[in-house]
């Protein structure tokens, strides 16, 4: 059996941490599989007040796909809960992971429910969700692009676990 990764790529404040947890529920729930759950805020120091640049970003990327390995030893998958901004960041990660079956999910929702989402949660730099929203990549190629806004957490789940069989 491929080891499997879910690389959930959206916008700051797009849905992906909850989206994450109801996937790995729903992924051990159906499929009696352990996915673990590695998350880009794991990584980053992020502050209300400093912007996170892809510099930051590309600068622990390594450490994220390291992780991801390790994880991928004794798990029978993970779940990726990112913000990709660049080409290189991109490149990095699919290279670091490309003895895996990786499934792109493109995690979107409309740009005024990313910034009101923001506002709500008060832990982020203002302006972080527009930044992703328009800097995203790859802006095609995803396996699956799943609308937060339009559906639930557990609706997208399902198209996701669709896709994978």
């Amino acid at each position: 059996m491929n080891k499997k990764i879910i690389l959930l790529n959206g916008p700051s404040s797009s849905g992906k941490s909850t989206l994450t947890s109801t996937l790995q529920t729903l992924i051990k729930d159906k499929n009696n599989e352990e996915y673990a759950i590695i998350s880009i805020d794991d990584f980053l120091k992020m502050t209300t007040k400093e912007v996170i640049y892809e510099e930051d970003v590309f600068e622990i990327s390594s450490k994220l796909c390291d992780k991801s390995i390790e994880v991928l030893r004794l798990k029978q998958g993970i779940i990726i809960d990112h913000v990709i901004t660049s080409e290189r960041i991109f490149k990095q990660l699919i290279e670091s992971l490309k003895l895996y079956d990786i499934y792109l999910v493109h995690v979107t929702c409309p740009l005024r429910e990313l910034k009101r989402r923001e506002e709500e949660r008060k832990n982020r730099c203002l302006g972080s969700a527009e930044a992703s929203y328009e800097y995203l990549f790859p802006k095609e190629g995803y396996d699956l692009t799943v609308d937060t806004f339009a559906s639930s957490a557990k609706e997208c789940s399902l198209q996701i676990l669709d896709i994978m069989i």
